[in-house]
């Protein structure tokens, strides 16, 4: 009997595939053991708070870092394919503007012997993909369609012990290690560095089906751009490609359970968030243009801090701040209060104060309210 690795892979696979009905009689995730069906939603709340604050300070550290957008080793970046938002930890350039590197995620339940999980030392770092594939590696040529943007940088020791990790899934090395999904350690790779990594997979291991998710992303990934040419217009690939179908999987992984786990769930709830920006902001000046010479920093916008009224869904908020071109970079604080980035404040203040949805709104720097 295997241990029981979260999130659950049909919810992994289900988002990796296109939109679709719900069976007729499809039963919910199954909420946790004792949970009632009016207390708990309450208790979920309440469990969040924390891991939720914890999230939204460690995006909050990677948006203050402002990581430029030039591809270099031991970057990491966010990309968008298929209308997923899939990371890569980039290894080096193998020529022109061929990139060599390993597909990063964030499940480490899932974690086998040759996924690195970055640590403390390597923050800030977009904690979605928080553990890199060593086993998964892909080769990229930097395309505007792919609205890639850089969420943390690797020490190059960092980025040797992750070589390490590879040369051995390449060699095929065998760990004295007992396979056991779900667990993870402290271990040597190379003779040289310590790394944090799950344990080998044994006969008949659900992290092999995990494993052939990802791999079979990284393949189309890799393939799609070397069928397409570049899309001449930035601004339209990404529409094209983040299109309905990003909404519609994250809003079907939210709905299959309402009382998962609260890691999971924090996880799940940023993203919704957090991607009002990320993703539907194709004019965005953060976004790589893969421009070949320097551009001049860009000045970080102004920020607002935003108290929604009782009751506002995240659906609700994420249409008003798509509305407003903000997006939350922090929060929530003790008043349950929300820090924004807008590239134009006086007028997503403008739109924020108009809605009946926002209880008060401010600037960052100020301590007054509306």
């Amino acid at each position: 009997m295997h241990t029981e690795l979260w999130p659950p892979l049909s919810l992994i696979r289900d988002a990796f595939e296109p939109s679709q009905p719900a069976a007729p009689g499809q039963q919910p995730i199954a909420p946790p053991r004792g949970s009632g069906s009016d207390a708990a939603p309450q208790r979920a709340a309440q469990d969040l708070l924390l891991p939720l604050t914890e999230l939204a300070r460690r995006r909050e550290a990677v948006a203050q870092r402002a990581f430029p957008a030039r591809w270099a080793p031991g970057r990491l970046v966010s990309l968008v394919h298929e209308g997923r938002l899939l990371g890569v930890l980039l290894d080096k350039c193998i020529g022109g503007d061929r990139w060599q590197g390993w597909m990063a995620a964030g499940e480490a339940d899932w974690a086998g012997a040759f996924d690195v999980l970055l640590e403390p030392g390597d923050e800030p770092f977009e904690p979605l993909f928080g553990m890199v594939q060593a086993w998964n590696p892909l080769t990229l040529t930097p395309a505007p369609q792919l609205c890639a943007r850089v969420l943390g940088e690797l020490s190059a020791t960092r980025l040797a012990a992750i070589r390490a990790v590879h040369d051995e899934w390449m060699a095929q090395q065998a760990l004295a290690i007992d396979p056991a999904p779900g667990q993870i350690a402290l271990r040597t790779a190379g003779g040289v560095f310590t790394v944090l990594s799950g344990t080998p997979l044994g006969a008949d291991d659900p992290r092999a089906d995990y494993q052939a998710l990802y791999r079979d992303a990284a393949a189309r990934l890799g393939a799609s751009l070397q069928a397409a040419p570049a899309a001449s217009d930035p601004v339209k690939a990404t529409q094209a490609n983040t299109g309905n179908g990003w909404g519609a999987q994250l809003r079907r992984w939210l709905a299959a359970d309402r009382l998962v786990r609260p890691a999971f769930a924090v996880l799940a709830l940023v993203v919704v968030v957090q991607n009002v920006g990320l993703l539907n902001r194709g004019s965005d000046d953060e976004e790589v243009r893969f421009r070949s010479v320097p551009v001049a920093p860009v000045v970080a916008p102004a920020e607002l801090v935003v108290l929604w009224k009782p009751g506002v869904g995240l659906e609700d908020a994420g249409r008003l701040l798509r509305l407003a071109s903000a997006e939350p970079v922090g929060g929530p604080d003790a008043q349950g209060a929300w820090r924004l980035r807008a590239a134009d404040a006086p007028a997503a203040r403008a739109v924020l104060e108009a809605s009946p949805l926002v209880a008060s709104v401010r600037p960052a720097e100020t301590s007054g309210a509306r």
